[in-house]
């Protein structure tokens, strides 16, 4: 028990990856820009890799056609045809547009989960599961405080 608790602990002292917070990214902005352009919750999700409640976010039940940009940096990260409705409360993608998001392993929850970021600014979006629909099988469970949705 105490060395789960040791781990658990490692991995919440560990906190945000350095290649999310300051990597080797085009778009970079120090702590104090990203707060003054951010409410806490977007950069609690964004660049402390948090999850916003599920069924809070007005993404998950938008099916307009258009494309979700990432918040930090606007680059455009999915497409509309690519969403579904999972019903887990979070917006969701069967797929990511091509050279959008950077993946990586995350061990907070003790298990392995791939997580994605934005691959131009290392904002969090959110994890990958393997139990989505066809053609990938993928469901991208995204925070919707990462996205701005812009209408076709």
């Amino acid at each position: 028990m105490k060395r789960r608790l040791f781990l658990a602990g490692a991995t919440l002292w560990a906190g945000t990856p350095s290649w999310a917070s300051g990597g080797n990214f085009e778009v970079t902005r120090t702590t104090a820009e990203w707060k003054a352009m951010l409410t806490p919750l977007q950069y609690k999700v964004m660049r402390r890799e948090g999850t916003e409640r599920a069924f809070s976010s007005p993404l998950d039940k938008n099916y307009e056609k258009g494309n979700y940009h990432c918040r930090g940096c606007d680059l455009k990260v999915y497409s509309s045809n690519h969403k579904y409705d999972s019903g887990t409360g979070w917006p969701s993608f069967y797929k990511s547009l091509p050279n959008a998001i950077r993946t990586k392993d995350d061990f907070k929850m003790l298990r392995r989960r791939t997580e994605c970021h934005c691959r131009r600014c290392g904002s969090h979006f959110g994890h990958i599961f393997n139990d989505g629909p066809q053609p990938t099988g993928k469901r991208h469970c995204l925070n919707g405080a990462s996205l701005v949705f812009k209408a076709a």
